[in-house]
């Protein structure tokens, strides 16, 4: 079915942020006297949110005041370059143009720190998504609906008229949890197989794939 909206997860999705979110991740752990973290590591720390993703990074048994702090240095060293080596997707800037050109409206929704959904989204596609959020204070992350029920709000359409895509089993449960169709890209941060497991029916390889996806 053609969809009337398109909700995007950010990091793995759209854009290619794991090398910034490496080096931010280590910078703030090296604060701290901490052991750094491999990248692939952290593809696999990230997905649930940055407090989430420093619990997972610093050593096992790291208090919970400490913890804090290396969120705090990870997110003042992330605000000021998580653009340093992060880029679109190959294709995505043209899909997501392609998609405008057609009427489908679009999202970000994000687990990423509200502060960085804004930043990168100014700063890689101007002008091409009508909402976008990211994690804050007063509202559940994902896999909860609360972010993707206030962007279909936004966007002045029902769950059963939008499709949410993204690239890992938290984009997975949240479609499920906000009563939506869910396309899942293997380009980025999690394997088939993670997602077969848990629960993907309908994978892309392509940006073309995506844009039929969404629009036949």
């Amino acid at each position: 079915m053609a969809y009337r909206a398109a909700i995007f997860d950010m990091d793995g999705t759209i854009l290619n942020t794991l090398d910034d979110l490496a080096a931010s991740t280590n910078a703030a752990l090296a604060a701290y006297g901490m052991p750094g973290r491999t990248t692939d590591e952290v593809r696999q720390f990230v997905g649930n949110g940055i407090a989430n993703l420093i619990r997972r990074a610093v050593p096992e048994g790291t208090d919970e005041a400490l913890q804090r702090q290396v969120y705090d240095t990870f997110c003042a060293h992330y605000a000021a370059h998580s653009a340093d080596r992060t880029s679109p997707y190959p294709g995505i800037p043209q899909l997501l143009d392609e998609l405008r050109q057609r009427g489908v409206a679009l999202a970000v929704v994000s687990n990423k720190g509200d502060f960085a959904v804004q930043t990168l989204v100014r700063q890689y596609f101007p002008g091409l998504f009508d909402y976008a959020v990211g994690e804050r204070e007063g509202i559940r992350r994902k896999p909860a609906p609360d972010t993707v029920l206030a962007a279909l709000e936004a966007l002045g359409v029902s769950a059963d008229e939008a499709v949410y895509v993204g690239d890992s089993e938290v984009d997975v449960a949240t479609a499920a949890a906000s009563g939506m169709d869910c396309l899942s890209v293997t380009w980025g941060f999690r394997s088939v197989q993670t997602l077969r497991e848990a629960g993907a029916t309908t994978l892309l390889d392509t940006t073309d794939q995506l844009l039929q996806a969404i629009c036949a």
